[in-house]
C-alpha cells in the first residue's frame, strides 16, 4: 500500500519547470522514472525528449564546446541541429531527438565524443530493401493532406517522420488558425487539426506510417536511406516520392548569440506546448513575423513574461491580430529595432537593443537593456528541401509541398499537400475529378503575405446587441461567418481576402460564438439592452494560470491604450470552444465598441543603456557556424582576400563542416558575402547525407543485446 502512494505521488508530483496549469493544454501525462545527469539522480516523465525533460529540471547548460570551451544548450530542439547532443548511456546523441527511459545514464558533453574501442569483430546482418509504390517524408500538414488523397484511392502509402507523433509544428500550436472554415478547419486549434488529420489515415488501411523514423539521405539508385526508431537501417525504393519536410529556423549573427538560453521559437514552443515545460521565466522576442508574434502569446499562456519584442522593419510582417493581442497583453513592441547583444557569462542574463537609422545601422544614444533568461530568434524560416533537390538530380518522380516547398502558413501547407496528392494520382492515370486550377488559386491565397491594416470602420449602432469587428486587416479568415447561427456575418467583399461585417438583418441573439470562434481573438460584443448610456462588452480571453470569476477585477484595453478596471460581470464558456473565456464587463458606451482585451502583465521599465558592443550590421566577434565556432571576422576577412568559392571558404575556416553539415551558417555566410558586395559566390557541395549517423548503421551492426 505504501509502495503504491510513493508511485503515485511521484506521478503527479511536479518537477521543478513542469507546467501544471495552463489554460489551453492538459496536464503532461506520463510514467515519471528516475535517470541521472552527471551523477545526480533526477526524475523525468518517460517517453518526453531528454532535452526537454532537463529543462524541466531546470537544465540548460548541455556542456561546453569542444573548440573554445563555451558553455552550450539547445538551439532548434527539431533535429536539425547537434548542440544539444549528449552521451547517453554511452553514445552521442541529440537530447531533443532522444526520449527518456527509465534509468537512462545521461552525461554533459565536454570535448569530442570518444570513439568505441572494440577489440572482437563487430556482427553484421543484411539490410532491408523495401519497395514502396509512394514515400512521403514529413508527417505535418502537408504531408498528412497528401497521404490522405492517396489513402482514399487505395494507393500503398508509407509516410515517415521522425518525431514521435504526426502532426508536424502543428502538434506545438495552441491558438487557432486562419483560412477557410470548410477548406483548412479555420477556427480550430493547431493541436486539434494535428489530431483531426492524423485520425483520417489511420481510417485508412493502405497508409503505412513509421514513427520517429529519420531520412538520412537520397541516393543516385533512387534509393532513400531511412534509419528507424531501433536503428534499423532500411533502404526505401519508391516509384514516387514527395517530399513535405517543413523548415527549419534562421539564425542571427550578434554577440552573444551562441549563449545557452538563445534559441529558436519554434524550439520554445516545443518545451512549452508539446512538452510542457515552463522552459524560461522573462522572455525577449526578435522578430516580428507570425513566428515571433505567436511564440510571445504562447508564452503569456504558460504563465511567462514577455519583457519585449524588436522588429528590424518599421511594421511587424505578422498578423495584426497577433500584434494586437501581444501590445493588449502588455508587451512591449520595438519596431525599426534590432537585437545588439544577449548578455551573460554562461547563460543569457539581459539582452540590449538598439533603433536603427534608414541604412540598418544602430542609432548610438537608442540602446535599451532588458533584463531576461532566454532570447527567441524568429526572424524566418528556411525550406528543408535538400531531399527534394537530391531526388529531381538523380532523375527520380518526385514532389514537394509544404514549407519544404515554399514558407507559408499550415493552412497552405494543407492545400499544397492535397495538390501534390492528386498529381502524383495523375501521374499514375488516375482520374481524381478535381479542380486543381482552383485549388492552386486557394493555396495562393492562403499563401498571401498581410497587406498593410486599414484604419477600422466604426458601426454606428447603439441598440440591442451586436458584434463589433477589431481586424483591419485583410488576411485569409473566415470563421466568424460560419458560426452566426443566424447567418448575420458576410465577408464584406467576394474573397475571403476581406473583412466581415454584421449584417444587422435581423437581431443578434448574443449568442457569443463568433467571439469564441475568431483565431484573432479579434471580434468582442456590445449589448446595449439594460443600459444605453453603460454597456455590457463581452470580450475573449484565454490567457492567464487562473480563469476569471465573476466579481474579478479586470484591467481593459483597446488596441492603442488602456481603458481601465471594471468588475466582471459574467463569465461564460461555450460548450464548443471549452478553452476561450467570454468575460463580460460593463463599460461607459465611448469606449464599448474600443475595448478589445484583459491585460495580463505589466513589464518592468527597462535598465539604463549599456555599452553599445558593435557598430557593424554583424559583430565580427559574434559566431557565424555554430559548430566550429567560426566568427563572422574570420568569414569577411577571407571574403576579402578574394575567396567566393563556398567549399574553399569551408575548407579554410572549416565553416559548414560540423555535424549540422551547415545547416544554420550558410545563409549568413552568404548574407556577409551579400554586405560585402559579392553576389557572384561558388555554391558549396551539399553532403550526401543530411543527417548525422553512426557509421555502424550502414554495415547492419547489430546491438549489444543482440550478439
Amino acid at each position: 500500500m505504501i509502495r503504491k502512494l510513493l508511485i503515485s505521488y511521484w506521478r503527479t508530483k511536479p518537477i521543478k519547470k513542469q507546467i501544471k496549469e495552463h489554460p489551453i493544454l492538459p496536464p503532461k501525462e506520463g510514467r515519471v522514472v528516475t535517470f541521472t545527469f552527471d551523477g545526480k539522480e533526477l526524475q523525468g516523465i518517460e517517453g518526453m525528449a531528454v532535452a526537454s525533460v532537463l529543462f524541466m529540471n531546470d537544465i540548460k547548460v548541455f556542456g561546453e564546446h569542444y573548440v573554445d570551451h563555451s558553455p552550450q544548450g539547445i538551439f532548434c530542439a527539431n533535429g536539425q541541429c547537434a548542440q544539444c547532443t549528449l552521451i547517453i548511456d554511452g553514445k552521442p546523441l541529440k537530447s531533443c531527438m532522444t526520449a527518456l527511459k527509465e534509468g537512462m545514464r545521461i552525461e554533459s558533453l565536454k570535448g569530442v565524443p570518444a570513439l568505441p574501442s572494440e577489440d572482437e569483430p563487430v556482427p553484421v546482418s543484411n539490410i532491408q530493401t523495401k519497395e514502396v509504390e509512394v514515400l512521403i517524408i514529413g508527417g505535418g500538414p502537408s504531408g498528412l493532406s497528401a497521404a490522405k488523397v492517396l489513402g482514399e484511392k487505395n494507393i500503398p502509402v508509407l509516410l515517415v517522420d521522425d518525431k514521435d507523433r504526426l502532426g508536424g509544428k502543428l502538434v506545438l500550436q495552441t491558438h487557432k488558425f486562419f483560412g477557410s472554415a470548410e477548406d483548412v478547419y479555420a477556427g480550430r486549434r493547431g493541436i486539434e487539426i494535428a489530431k483531426i488529420l492524423a485520425e483520417d489515415l489511420r481510417q485508412l488501411p493502405s497508409v503505412e506510417v513509421w514513427l520517429q523514423s529519420t531520412v538520412v539521405g537520397v541516393f543516385s539508385d533512387k534509393i532513400v536511406g531511412v534509419l528507424r526508431e531501433n536503428e534499423n537501417y532500411v533502404l526505401i525504393k519508391p516509384k514516387y516520392l514527395l517530399v513535405a519536410t517543413g523548415a527549419r529556423e534562421k539564425m542571427l549573427t550578434f554577440k552573444g548569440n551562441t549563449l545557452p538560453g538563445v534559441y529558436g521559437a519554434g524550439a520554445f514552443q516545443t518545451l512549452v506546448n508539446r512538452d510542457l515545460v515552463k522552459a524560461a521565466e522573462k522572455i525577449f522576442i526578435v522578430g516580428g513575423g507570425n513566428v515571433g508574434l505567436i511564440a510571445g502569446y504562447h508564452a503569456i499562456q504558460a504563465g511567462i513574461q514577455v519583457v519585449g519584442l524588436v522588429e528590424a522593419l518599421p511594421r511587424c510582417g505578422g498578423y495584426k491580430v497577433h500584434e494586437d493581442k501581444l501590445r493588449r497583453s502588455g508587451v512591449p513592441i520595438f519596431t525599426s529595432h534590432t537585437i545588439l547583444s544577449a548578455n551573460g557569462t554562461n547563460k543569457v542574463e539581459s539582452v540590449t537593443i538598439a533603433a536603427l537609422d534608414e541604412n540598418w545601422h544602430p542609432i548610438a544614444g537608442t540602446e535599451k537593456t532588458f533584463e531576461c533568461d532566454t532570447v527567441l530568434i524568429a526572424v524566418g524560416l528556411a525550406s528543408v528541401d535538400e531531399f527534394y533537390q537530391k531526388a529531381k538530380d538523380f532523375g527520380m518522380e518526385v514532389w514537394v509541398a509544404g514549407d519544404a516547398d515554399e514558407i507559408a502558413e499550415a493552412s497552405a501547407a494543407i492545400f499544397t499537400g492535397r495538390i501534390a496528392g492528386i498529381k502524383i494520382l495523375e501521374t499514375m492515370g488516375i482520374d481524381t475529378g478535381e479542380n486543381i486550377e482552383q485549388l492552386e488559386q486557394k493555396a495562393e491565397i492562403m499563401k498571401s503575405r498581410p497587406p498593410p491594416p486599414k484604419t477600422p470602420t466604426v458601426f454606428d449602432l447603439e441598440e440591442g446587441v451586436f458584434p463589433v469587428f477589431h481586424c483591419t486587416q485583410e488576411i485569409p479568415c473566415d470563421p466568424c461567418t460560419s458560426v452566426c447561427p443566424r447567418d448575420l456575418i458576410k465577408m464584406s467583399g467576394d474573397s475571403i481576402l476581406s473583412l466581415p461585417y454584421f449584417t444587422n438583418e435581423e437581431p443578434c441573439i448574443g449568442c457569443g460564438r463568433c467571439v469564441a470562434v475568431c483565431p484573432g481573438l479579434a471580434i468582442t460584443l456590445a449589448d446595449y439592452r439594460k443600459d444605453p448610456d453603460f454597456v455590457y462588452v463581452t470580450l475573449p480571453s484565454e490567457l492567464g494560470e487562473k480563469r476569471i470569476k465573476k466579481g474579478d477585477i479586470v484591467h481593459i484595453m483597446s488596441n492603442t491604450t488602456e481603458i481601465g478596471d471594471y468588475k466582471v460581470e459574467r463569465v461564460r464558456i461555450l460548450k464548443e470552444f471549452p478553452k476561450t473565456e467570454l468575460v463580460t464587463v460593463k463599460l461607459p458606451k465611448e469606449q464599448a465598441k474600443e475595448a478589445t482585451g484583459i491585460l495580463v502583465q505589466r513589464v518592468e521599465s527597462y535598465s539604463e543603456p549599456m555599452e553599445i558592443y558593435h557598430k557593424e550590421a554583424l559583430a565580427d566577434e559574434a559566431i557565424v557556424c555554430r559548430c566550429e565556432r567560426v566568427t563572422a571576422g574570420e568569414i569577411r576577412k577571407w571574403i576579402r582576400r578574394g575567396i567566393v568559392d563556398m567549399n574553399e571558404l569551408k575548407a579554410i575556416t572549416r565553416a559548414g563542416m560540423g555535424a549540422c553539415g551547415g545547416k544554420t551558417c550558410n545563409l549568413l555566410i552568404q548574407r556577409i558575402f551579400r554586405e560585402e558586395g559579392i553576389k557572384d559566390v561558388v555554391p558549396g557541395t551539399p553532403r550526401p547525407l543530411f543527417v548525422e549517423v553512426p557509421l555502424g548503421i550502414f554495415a547492419g551492426t547489430k546491438k549489444e543485446e543482440e550478439k
